[in-house]
């Protein structure tokens, strides 16, 4: 195909639900894989990387290397100086509030994946709530993640983001490789505004897993921290991220 960029798809729904790999074009070309699709739990991941396998295409991820990156807790330790700090929970009844309290001022909830944008679960929560409203809040945040709730709970200092009228002013930088290949604005931002260091993109384009993500924020004080970092090939793009050029960057290292 054009630029070298070979498509194979399959149904989504079908394998999630009935583990069935039905592909659909040509498999016969040996060459690297990459999977771009919704988001899978690492043990579905691990199940499409072996039927992949077993009809000799190789995912360029690992099973391993993409648990690393999905299930924020596992990377959050090499990224430690540049985030917020966390609290991380195995299951949600092994929370403690006492800690949360003693430890943060103002916190924001989300699994060991994602956190739950786009509905009224407050993205900021004070801990001089008492325990029985903050307990509340996480059963709510269980039931809107529902069977998408990966891991345990991760409790997470709020971050103050630095705000250009309504928009904050975040990227989102594609790794492959150990370079980054793309850095686009991820907040609906004005492209005028300050990318992040460039010092800082470069600290972390070696975490040991072939094509990743890391999200950058502007704080309030001006300095830049991490927010997210994801397997590459479950991440999406920005509004504003050219996906052709983005395509032609990764056939040209993969030859795909």
């Amino acid at each position: 195909m054009e630029n070298n960029l070979n498509v194979l798809l399959f149904s989504y729904d079908t394998f999630l639900e009935e583990g069935k790999l039905r592909l659909k074009g040509d498999t016969s070309l040996a060459c690297p894989v990459i999977y771009r699709g919704w988001m899978l739990k690492p043990e579905k991941y691990a199940e499409l990387y072996d039927k992949l396998q077993n009809v000799d295409l190789q995912l360029i991820t690992t099973p391993s290397e993409y648990k690393r990156m999905h299930s924020f807790p596992e990377i959050y330790p090499e990224l430690i100086e540049d985030t917020a700090p966390m609290i991380v929970y195995d299951a949600p009844e092994k929370i403690d509030y006492e800690q949360i309290r003693k430890t943060f001022r103002k916190c924001m909830v989300k699994d060991y994946v994602k956190s739950v944008k786009g509905t009224d679960f407050p993205k900021c929560i004070s801990t001089e709530i008492g325990e029985d409203e903050f307990r509340s809040l996480i059963r709510k945040f269980l039931s809107y993640r529902g069977n998408l709730y990966t891991g345990g709970i991760c409790i997470k200092e709020f971050l103050e983001l630095k705000r250009y009228g309504e928009k904050t002013n975040e990227y989102r930088v594609f790794y492959c490789n150990n370079q980054a290949i793309t850095i686009s604005r991820n907040s609906g931002q004005s492209e005028y505004l300050p990318e992040p260091p460039e010092a800082l993109i470069q600290e972390y384009s070696n975490l040991n897993s072939p094509f990743y993500t890391v999200d950058y924020a502007e704080t309030a004080d001006g300095s830049w921290k991490i927010i997210e970092a994801g397997d590459g090939q479950v991440s999406g793009f920005s509004d504003f991220q050219n996906a052709e050029s983005f395509y032609r960057k990764l056939s040209l290292i993969y030859d795909i």
